[in-house]
């Protein structure tokens, strides 16, 4: 009996250590499989595999590089005009840069190019009217800028100097004053200085249907300096003292017809602007249209001294100084220093004449319209 009590624990101790050991061989092998886990995923992310190993980078998307812009367009796009226009330069040994133009307005200091041996002969909206020298399609300060894309490119042309001598151009400045409404003209000594306004209606139509070229004052200098040249066909169109009269009854004609014209005005009797876009003011001094001691305008009585100082206020006023016109023609040796100092190139005096290249710059010859001068007298002085 007692044998058998001690066989039976015998076993149940067996049992108990057998029981131990399938714990422990359990808690090992969960113990295994989770470091073999461990060491797994840190192989995965630490150790590539070869074909990891062996395979290119991903290669970047590259950054588009913007295309340059053009001279014309950059000029575009550094404007803060929202009728800019860029204006290019094209022909034989043309090397002028772009420039901004504004559309709606006259072409501003287009530039002269010079170059030894030629004449600059003009710019033009085609190169084979630049070749032809095409009056109508060339272009100046008296044209209204009119871009495509906010761009132009004008064509320019040159001359032989033995060509433009050989041609002789003359060019005329017609000389306008007062104007009056009545067929039969205005009473009074002055009667003749009012050009009657059919009459004046007449010559702006011609001269625009006729396709004249209409020079500015830039041209006309480089004209006389035989660095430009002009065509037969050319005329400047100027009025004096800018009136009543010309204000109301002659600038409407001028826009109606868009032919450019220079009004010459008494700064110290008018500041106001230009009354129409195809006009340009320019002085006819500031306050030395009066009579001075001996009957002759101040402009021949004032000293050198008193007229750069009454010019410069003229052009304080216009913003421009360029030309000017004498009052009644009167001028003189001082008169001219006077203008060279205070800084003008050219003046209109009132005595007849065409302008050719080597004309006195000083003393620029006019062609004086008068009252009863129709359309063929016109065309007797201009062609």
């Amino acid at each position: 009996m007692e044998t058998t009590r001690r066989q039976q624990r015998g076993r149940r101790s067996v049992l108990r250590r057998r029981r131990a050991l399938v714990t422990a061989i359990g808690v090992l092998a969960v113990v295994l499989i989770a470091v073999g886990v461990v060491a797994l995923a840190r192989g995965t992310t630490s150790t590539p595999s070869p074909a990891a190993q062996s395979a290119d980078p991903p290669t970047p998307t590259p950054t588009p590089t913007p295309t340059p812009l053009t001279a014309s367009r950059q000029l575009l796009a550094d404007s803060d005009d929202p009728a800019a226009c860029a204006v290019s330069f094209a022909g034989d040994a043309i090397t002028e840069p772009p420039q901004l133009q504004s559309q709606g307005a006259l072409y501003d200091s287009l530039p002269i190019p010079r170059r030894d041996g030629a004449v600059f002969a003009g710019w033009y909206t085609g190169p084979a009217d630049a070749q032809a020298f095409t009056i109508a399609a060339r272009v100046n300060g008296a044209d209204v800028v009119t871009c495509t894309d906010d761009e132009i490119t004008l064509y320019g042309a040159w001359k032989s100097p033995d060509e433009v001598a050989s041609e002789d151009v003359g060019v005329p400045i017609l000389m306008y004053h007062q104007f009056t409404t009545r067929p039969e003209g205005e009473d009074g000594w002055l009667k003749g200085n009012y050009a009657y306004i059919n009459d004046f209606d007449a010559h702006m139509a011609y001269i625009a249907e006729k396709q004249f070229y209409l020079p500015t004052w830039d041209e006309l200098s480089a004209f006389i300096d035989g660095q430009l040249y002009l065509p037969h066909q050319s005329v400047i169109v100027t009025d004096d003292d800018a009136d009543q009269t010309w204000l109301d009854l002659a600038v409407p004609v001028v826009e109606k017809y868009g032919v450019l014209t220079t009004s010459f005005v008494i700064t110290g009797a008018r500041q106001a602007p230009s009354p129409g876009l195809h006009v340009l003011q320019r002085s006819h001094t500031h306050d030395m249209h009066t009579a001075g001691d001996n009957g002759k305008g101040r402009m021949v009585n004032y000293s050198v001294d008193q007229i750069v100082a009454d010019m410069n206020a003229s052009a304080a006023i216009l913003g421009v100084k360029q030309v000017m016109a004498y009052p009644y023609g009167h001028y003189n040796d001082t008169a001219k220093e006077g203008l060279r100092q205070a800084g003008y190139e050219m003046a209109r005096t009132i005595e007849p004449g065409y302008v050719h290249a080597g004309t006195d710059k000083l003393a620029l010859p006019t062609v004086r319209i008068n009252y009863g001068m129709g359309l063929q007298d016109l065309i007797n002085l201009i062609g």
